[in-house]
């Protein structure tokens, strides 16, 4: 059967053309807009196997249709969805351009941090059991939300705004998500995610890993072990965010050095030797680099 290529909710045309500044079509592969913010552009129909995210995110099918698949669970995606999708969750995905222009779009915002006030027990969640909707990737459309994820895109691509208005505009979306099953992954934190939101507020601070299992209430030896269960070692996880956030000021042109010094590095050397470690180039030859 054919799919759909536009989404039959009533509020979709309205998502959609909020979103038209990010309107692009002829183009593949990722367009940055800001922050975390970028959209994902295929020119042919294109099946990715066992995706496996980093961080939660959200998205909007703008062209085209996105179909996923969580082992027997499908979802089909026309344009004019808004979707939420699960970290460190293997996923197949298949994205379709649509017939009219050859092109298939997404935009999509990743969520590397949830305000405190929202991280706590989702409403979807009764009892320790997953709300009905638990299987559904897609989102409920209302106006309020419509009008929210335009306005969040917007100040995150925008330059020129404060980040006190980008993170009231995140806020306010992410609250008004929060009612709904679909987005339950973008709350329900791991003890990583949970460490990550911590560190990330001061990636300078001299961390131990007593004091931050202090600070999510867990003891030293569950911090440990939850960790261990989700593949990663405190110090690695420490060590990964510090040089996440320092390549990402380095490919903005800052220094080196402040760069280092921004995320805990007292010694260039030191930082230097890390950062070859983790990207398999120096921080001062200037080109892309990869996470392992």
């Amino acid at each position: 059967m054919a799919p759909k290529y536009l989404s039959s909710e009533p509020l979709a045309s309205e998502l959609l053309n909020g979103l038209a500044q990010f309107r692009s079509v002829g183009s593949a592969g990722n367009l940055p807009h800001g922050e975390n913010l970028f959209s994902y552009c295929a020119l042919a129909e294109e099946r990715l196997i066992a995706v496996d995210l980093p961080h939660p995110i959200i998205g909007v099918v703008i062209c085209g249709a996105k179909e996923i698949w969580r082992g027997t669970n499908a979802c089909l995606l026309p344009a004019g969805s808004l979707f939420v999708l699960p970290a460190r969750t293997a996923m197949d995905i298949l994205n379709l351009p649509d017939p009219a222009n050859g092109h298939y779009q997404s935009i999509i915002l990743e969520v590397r941090e949830v305000p405190e006030i929202l991280s706590v027990a989702h409403p979807a969640v009764v009892d320790g059991r997953r709300g009905a909707g638990d299987a559904a990737m897609r989102v409920g459309l209302t106006r309020q939300l419509v009008d929210a994820v335009a306005h969040a895109a917007s100040a995150i691509a925008d330059d020129a705004a404060r980040a006190g208005v980008r993170r009231a505009r995140m806020t306010e979306l992410l609250a008004l998500l929060r009612g709904d099953p679909a987005a339950r992954p973008l709350f329900d934190l791991s003890v990583a995610g949970r460490v990550k939101a911590l560190i990330g507020g001061d990636l300078a601070h001299g961390w131990k890993a007593p004091d931050v299992a202090r600070a999510i209430g867990v003891s030293e030896s569950t911090l440990r072990r939850r960790l261990a269960e989700e593949g990663i070692t405190f110090s690695a996880l420490l060590r990964r965010e510090r040089l996440s956030a320092a390549k990402q000021m380095i490919d903005r042109r800052a220094p080196v050095q402040s760069a280092a010094i921004a995320v805990g590095y007292a010694s260039r050397t030191h930082f230097a030797r890390r950062f070859r470690a983790a990207f398999g180039a120096n921080p001062s030859e200037g080109r892309p680099y990869d996470l392992p």
